[in-house]
């Protein structure tokens, strides 16, 4: 039984593949213009030639255009977005287009019938509308049915990739959310702080656990609040600035951020980046975090400055952290946000747009 099950889901993975996937795409084209190709070939001769040639040739256009117009321009323009009564009455327009088209095709071609028939002009009218409107309902139905498949299967395949990165991130999160140097570094100023200024040490104190506790509950949820996200970034750079004196960092804000959510961790990847490239031993380095909220669309900046002397790291320029968060962009931005890095000789700048 299970080699004969295995068999069968490797059918259906092929199958699946074939109707959704983009390499397969001109062998899907092929096989519906052979398929129509054939139909057409075996319907009986109803007029003389060459004008039964012609017509089938002119019929099948009209249906490939009408199919591909559906399924490429209609169904993506609007039933994927909601806009369920402009469709119909785009629809009715096509169908109202071809019935005219048939229609007034059918005085034209009269002379070249190659049966005569006896039936009245009224039942002829009547049997060539209720033809045209069920190819054409076949039609419409077909190519939006395999449209809405292939739809689906990009979205469920989509929601499988986000599930296995979001499960990679939480466990690389997992591995990194308490950065040993990091918390060496902070508890020996606070060691120090507690000497010379033990009430500085108690604000370094609160400030380093509402920076655990929030890596460590609020980011495993679906949605934050951007002011709680915001809030984590400046947490972060303080105690940065504490552990560096030659370091400042402005946070801007921008528009009504107030009820905003966004998937949570989005911005620290590029704010450590940030920290972690712009370490110089010679002159104040820098961090410009921007953020502006404008209806239903979030614009983030980050511009950190350079070293003269570049800081070597093993995982390149951003490392794992930037392509991981490049790649849940895609998945939970889908051709809806814009992301643009640009690495000059004294600055390096991360651009961000997210529409909700």
């Amino acid at each position: 039984m299970k080699p004969e099950t295995d068999t069968k889901q490797l059918n259906n993975d092929m199958l699946i593949q074939f109707l959704s996937s983009t390499k397969y795409r001109i062998y899907r084209h092929i096989a519906l213009v052979l398929f129509l190709g054939a139909i057409f070939s075996s319907t009986k001769d109803t007029f003389i030639e060459p004008v039964n040639t012609y017509l089938k040739i002119t019929f099948f256009l009209i249906l490939m255009l009408l199919f591909y117009i559906n399924m490429y321009v209609l169904i993506p323009r609007y039933v994927f977005n909601a806009s369920y009564v402009k469709y119909f009455i785009w629809v009715i327009i096509l169908f109202v287009v071809a019935l005219l088209f048939f229609v007034s095709g059918r005085y034209l071609i009269n002379p070249y019938f190659k049966f005569h028939y006896k039936a009245s002009n009224e039942n002829t009218s009547i049997l060539l509308f209720t033809f045209i409107t069920l190819i054409f309902l076949i039609l419409i139905a077909a190519s939006a049915a395999i449209k809405l498949f292939q739809h689906s299967i990009i979205v469920n395949q989509r929601i499988n990739d986000l599930e296995t990165v979001t499960i990679q991130a939480e466990l690389e999160q997992l591995k990194n959310q308490i950065n040993p140097h990091f918390l060496f570094n902070m508890l020996n100023n606070v060691n120090v702080l507690t000497q010379t200024d033990p009430e500085k040490a108690s604000q370094v104190v609160m400030k380093l656990s509402d920076l655990l506790r929030y890596q460590l509950y609020d980011s495993t949820r679906n949605k934050v609040l951007l002011t709680a996200e915001i809030r984590f970034l400046e947490d972060f750079l303080n105690l940065e600035k504490i552990r560096r004196d030659n370091f400042e960092f402005i946070m801007s804000r921008e528009g009504d951020i107030s009820g905003v959510q966004v998937s949570p961790s989005l911005f620290i990847t590029f704010v450590e980046n940030a920290v972690k490239h712009n370490m110089d031993a010679e002159n104040t380095s820098y961090i410009h975090v921007f953020f502006k909220v404008n209806h239903n669309e979030i614009n983030f900046i980050c511009i950190n400055s350079k070293p003269r002397i570049e800081v070597i790291s093993n995982n390149g320029n951003g490392g794992l952290g930037l392509g991981n968060v490049k790649r849940r962009l895609e998945l939970l931005y889908h051709e809806k946000h814009f992301l643009r890095i640009q690495d000059d000789k004294d600055k390096f700048r991360v651009d961000l747009k997210i529409i909700l």
